[in-house]
């Protein structure tokens, strides 16, 4: 088993896109890249804590690849837009892929730069590229809110 972590606007949206990939084992919601220990939504949604909604993806790499998990990361959101996705403003939105490896940053750099280079976006992409920091799963009714509540996030 090995895990990605990638934020890409509103992470219930996120969430259903990955749990929906063959291969993918498990998700879980939370909050990555800020500087506050153990953040709650409310403190995350004030902007002040740094953190993104995020994705931890704990996946079968002999069934699907990092590569392809970036495929699908990049298809699922606008990564042009800065701080937001769709109606969602703020930094906890902003377009990242946190890396746990040095190969999954070469795999992420080598993907953003074949996506500047198709032609397919019409605007710079603002998409980070980061070191993994502390994972901080999100509150439980978080967790897998659609398959809870139904609704999408699709934008």
């Amino acid at each position: 088993m090995d895990k990605a972590t990638f934020a890409a606007g509103c992470f219930w949206g996120v969430e259903d896109v990955f749990r929906a990939v063959p291969g993918v084992l498990a998700t879980r919601v939370g909050y990555c890249g800020g500087m506050t220990d153990n953040p709650t939504y409310h403190e995350v949604c004030s902007g002040e804590t740094g953190h993104a909604e995020a994705v931890e993806v704990s996946f079968d790499p002999s069934q699907v690849s990092y590569e392809q998990l970036l495929e699908i990361f990049w298809q699922s959101h606008d990564p042009t837009q800065l701080n937001r996705q769709g109606p969602d403003r703020g930094t906890q939105y902003r377009s990242a892929i946190f890396y746990h490896s040095p190969a999954q940053r070469l795999a992420a750099e080598e993907s953003l730069v074949f996506l500047e280079r198709s032609g397919q976006m019409c605007s710079r992409i603002v998409t980070e590229i980061v070191p993994a920091s502390t994972f901080w799963q999100a509150e439980e009714y978080h967790q897998q809110y659609h398959l809870k509540q139904g609704g999408s996030c699709r934008y």
